[in-house]
């Protein structure tokens, strides 16, 4: 079984679209178990979640795009609570040249041209580690792009996406796009949209490569654990 552990949020559309999310993922594996859980304000919780499913051990995917105190401290909690090994943990999904397929896409679908220059707006952490995935994050989307892409973050670090848009259109780029780093609709979605560029994709939501980068997580981690634990 595979539950899938997003963010959460107050903000509906951003539960819709993690919903329509696994629903492109059950589209493409019928046959695997997929559930959803959230880590905050959204229901069910992670620990409902696993408490439904006493007796099964399931595969936690969480649909976050870097590694940072969720992934490395409060997931982690939540297995060791339910008796379940750290194994069942996957990977967070980012970065991944996937989602660069995903992140391409959607700046073709919002109508920049390809020659603008992007800035890859990341939600923002204060952990390191995370700040540094959103930065690979823009390495992997530039090397897909064939140009410069500028790492920036919505929240708790700089440069911010207004800061990035504008650094770059002193030096002559009125042309800049914004690429949005965040799966879902919502508060840092929104935030995106004031940086300044003429043009801001969508959130990645159900995009079918995302989907796919789910099944490879599940799959990754699946391999490393005994078959009888993975049901």
């Amino acid at each position: 079984m595979l539950l899938a552990v997003a963010h959460g949020s107050r903000d509906p559309a951003a539960v819709t679209s993690v919903r329509a999310l696994l629903r492109v993922v059950r589209t493409l594996r019928p046959e695997l178990p997929v559930r959803c859980c959230f880590l905050d304000l959204a229901r069910p919780s992670l620990e409902d979640a696993l408490a439904q499913l006493a007796g099964r051990q399931p595969i936690l995917v969480p649909l976050l795009l870097g590694t940072g105190y969720h992934l490395r401290v409060d997931l982690p909690a939540a297995l060791a609570a339910a008796g379940l090994p750290r194994t069942h943990l996957a990977p967070a999904l980012g970065p991944h040249p996937l989602l660069a397929e995903a992140l391409a896409d959607r700046l073709t679908e919002s109508g920049a041209p390809p020659q603008a220059p992007v800035v890859l707006a990341g939600a923002g952490s204060s952990d390191p580690t995370a700040l540094a995935d959103t930065e690979r994050m823009a390495y992997l989307l530039a090397t897909r792009l064939g140009r410069d892409v500028t790492p920036a973050h919505l929240s708790a670090a700089t440069p911010t996406p207004r800061q990035a848009v504008a650094t770059l259109q002193a030096a002559g780029h009125p042309a800049v796009a914004l690429a949005t780093y965040l799966l879902s609709p919502g508060f840092f979605a929104r935030r995106a949209t004031g940086s300044g560029a003429p043009w801001t994709t969508a959130p990645l939501a159900a995009h079918p490569a995302v989907a796919r980068l789910v099944l490879h997580r599940y799959d990754q981690a699946r391999a490393a654990i005994p078959l009888r634990s993975a049901a």
